[in-house]
């Protein structure tokens, strides 16, 4: 605030506003911002350089929260990529400022879901894992309940057993859903 006199009387006045700064100059500052408040759409921006030109394309990030990235694949064979080239990521996302710990890589579609009724969604529907008449049923190994046997197929536990390890933080498919015994 800046005082000014008319005659006997005294009073305050607002300061004059910043200079204006280029647009360049606002959107770099907020880039800034973005990478020191771990934002997503900083790393969505700076995605297909970090990733490169053959990842970049079929993944995605998903989620930045307490330094732990997770990525989604769209397809099995991408996210074989993206664990094969786990290291590398974590190097080129460092190197380019963000404050990355940990990668979590998962199968994701971000795709829209095919339409009602079509061709496309009777075949995802006839190969579905919880479908008992075309697998049939089982007893899941980790709790006892009856279960859809393609879902013991796939994740080699019942759906409800394998959301509560993917709550746990085991990604859908990640290297040590071989290794580890299911707890439950």
């Amino acid at each position: 605030m800046q005082q000014r006199k008319a005659g006997d009387v005294s009073y305050l006045v607002p300061s004059p506003p910043a200079p204006a700064t280029g647009l360049k100059a606002c959107l770099n500052q907020l880039q800034q911002h973005w990478r020191r408040e771990e934002n997503l759409a900083a790393l969505w921006q700076a995605w297909p350089h970090i990733a490169g030109p053959q990842l970049a394309p079929h993944c995605q990030p998903l989620r930045l929260q307490g330094g732990r990235l997770v990525v989604g694949a769209r397809h099995a064979q991408w996210l074989q990529a993206l664990r094969y080239n786990k290291h590398r990521l974590l190097g080129a996302l460092r190197g380019a400022g963000f404050s990355v710990k940990d990668l979590v890589l998962q199968q994701h579609q971000p795709g829209a879901l095919p339409a009602f009724g079509s061709e496309e969604e009777a075949q995802v529907w006839a190969q579905h894992p919880s479908r008992v008449d075309v697998f049939g049923m089982a007893g899941c190994p980790s709790c006892g309940r009856p279960a859809p046997a393609g879902e013991l197929q796939r994740w080699s536990r019942c759906s409800f057993c394998q959301r509560e390890r993917m709550d746990n933080g085991v990604a859908l498919g990640s290297p040590s859903d071989a290794t580890t015994p299911a707890t439950q």
